[in-house]
């Protein structure tokens, strides 16, 4: 028989890889592993970014023989001609439900002499099958979670055991200093987590304790899938079990909306949201990007994004709401800002998260909701820990006093904050009434 190709994507791992199953039954145990650099995601990528790919896709072609068919170039262009070339009887994928990515799949189909086959996606519950009693879509997170627990899903499947991969020539992959990426250090560090899981609950906005799991990178890449995560915290009993489970669900929730919204990448999905006035991004931008703000927790979380390609999450909420809020600032400026120097990227749970914070997508906080970057700071890093970790202009100060500098006698080299909290949240509010 001919042997099928097994396009990987969002999918970079042998086990509960159900399109992988698929490829080894249609080709009879032969498959070609195909991976494709395509210029469109690859190109707008920070190097946090590129460097996790490429550690992961190295770690896939280890545990593959060192046949991992790499090949750059338009996927339309791509994936036919390797179909051809080894006369495939079909390729297959996991369901892409982003915008681009449906978009580019459809272009392959049509390019390709062979089917191509879709099966399964990187979410538990795929987007577009939680509906209501109406058939309707959900606009509103907690009946969505209650709804998505009642729908359930699958359980995890096992790695195929008998596979011939066909190797094929590729692009070599550059050595990279990362050495976390790939589905065997996913589950270490899953496993590792699941026996601190109970304090998620009571720790998970303490970016000081570093205390989360950090499962969004290998989410993102597909490493590994959440359902094995599900599978596994299904046997823990605990406050914490139950939170985490809550964020795979907002996950799905974010990666739904834009299934049904994909201009809500980059515009708000409520309309009235046009309207607002915004400050065109400029110095003050410039200084948020470099962690310049002279707001401590504000300037530990993006430089903690810059130097490392991570951010907690209480403190994305935090640096976002300042961007939007205090500055001024258009919300689609941070996103593009956070999907080019973030280590996950994730477009869905990006873009929507940045809604929420901006008041402006389903199920949005509510707009008057303008965190106090210093009330942010000492309520979840208390002891200023965190904010000395980042900014080492200010390891000189003691305790909270590290998140008001300015009482303290500041720092050399640090920079006075750049707006009056106060001040800067009277006109956010007065910009929100004007479009009410």
């Amino acid at each position: 028989m001919a042997p099928a190709v097994m396009w990987f994507r969002r999918d970079l791992r042998l086990a509960d890889n159900p399109a992988l199953l698929d490829a080894v039954a249609a080709g009879d145990g032969r498959v070609v592993g195909l991976f494709v650099l395509d210029p469109a995601l690859w190109d707008p990528a920070g190097e946090a970014r590129r460097e996790h790919l490429t550690a992961s896709l190295r770690s896939l072609s280890e545990s593959i023989g060192g046949k991992l068919v790499v090949r750059r170039g338009n996927p339309a262009d791509v994936v036919p001609a390797v179909a051809k070339e080894v006369g495939a009887a079909s390729v297959h994928i996991s369901a892409d439900h982003a915008p681009y990515g449906r978009r580019r799949d459809a272009a392959v189909e049509e390019a390709l002499d062979c089917p191509l086959v879709a099966t399964g996606s990187p979410y538990a519950v795929a987007p577009g099958r939680v509906l209501n009693k109406q058939d309707r879509f959900y606009q509103v997170f907690t009946p969505y979670f209650r709804a998505w627990l009642d729908h359930g899903w699958r359980q995890p499947v096992d790695a195929p055991s008998k596979v011939r991969w066909v190797g094929l020539d590729g692009e070599s992959l550059p050595k990279t200093t990362v050495d976390d990426a790939g589905e065997q250090a996913a589950l270490k560090r899953w496993h590792d987590y699941l026996e601190e899981v109970v304090r998620y609950d009571d720790e998970r906005d303490r970016p000081d304790l570093d205390s989360t799991s950090r499962m969004s990178v290998p989410l993102k890449y597909g490493e590994l899938h959440p359902r094995t995560m599900l599978a596994d915290l299904a046997r823990k009993r605990s406050a914490g079990a139950e939170a985490y489970r809550r964020e795979l669900a907002w996950r799905e929730f974010c990666a739904d909306l834009l299934a049904r919204n994909p201009q809500a990448a980059w515009k708000p999905l409520r309309s009235e949201f046009e309207r607002m006035e915004y400050d065109e991004p400029g110095e003050l931008f410039d200084a948020w990007c470099a962690g310049r703000t002279g707001f401590p927790f504000v300037d530990a979380g993006m430089r903690q994004l810059a130097e490392s390609g991570f951010l907690h999450n209480r403190v994305r909420m935090v640096v976002a709401s300042f961007l939007v809020k205090d500055l001024h600032v258009h919300w689609k400026y941070g996103a593009r800002w956070f999907m080019r120097s973030l280590r996950d990227g994730d477009l869905a749970s990006n873009s929507l998260n940045w809604q929420w914070v901006a008041g402006c997508g389903a199920d949005a906080a509510p707009y008057f909701r303008i965190f106090n970057p210093v009330g942010q700071g000492t309520k979840f890093d208390p002891d200023g820990e965190y904010v000395r970790r980042w900014v080492p202009e200010l390891r000189h100060l003691d305790g909270k006093s590290a998140h008001e500098p300015w009482k303290h006698g500041g720092a050399d080299g640090y920079p006075d904050p750049v707006v009056d909290h106060a001040e800067a949240r009277r006109e956010a509010l007065r910009r929100y009434d004007a479009i009410r």
